[in-house]
């Protein structure tokens, strides 16, 4: 399963309500750090994608979800649990570490 690209609508519906946990990741077009981890991201939610769903939100294109989770550096990753924030990583790191640190929260 692709990552899935999520907006401030949809945010409650795709996030909060969702049956599953829910990685968000907070990122921008201009951010290099940011598309770095994004093709690591994918293959994440490919491996992982029956006990996670991992999303996407351009902060520069919806700014709502980032200032409500006082999202101030990206990319900055978030965990949802049962609807609320479990787990937060700020910052890239490599594939591994990403997969490692979120296999850790699950």
């Amino acid at each position: 399963m692709a990552t899935k690209a999520i907006s401030d609508a949809s945010f409650h519906d795709d996030v909060i309500a969702a049956d599953k946990p829910v990685l968000v990741d907070f990122w921008a077009e201009w951010c290099g750090p940011c598309r770095m981890i994004g093709p690591a991201l994918e293959e994440i939610s490919e491996e992982l994608g029956d006990k996670v769903t991992i999303t996407k939100i351009n902060i520069d294109e919806h700014p709502d979800a980032p200032a409500r989770y006082g999202v101030r550096g990206i990319p900055t990753m978030i965990l949802f649990k049962n609807g609320a924030p479990a787990a937060t990583k700020v910052g890239a790191a490599p594939k591994s570490a990403l997969k490692g640190w979120l296999e850790g929260e699950l």
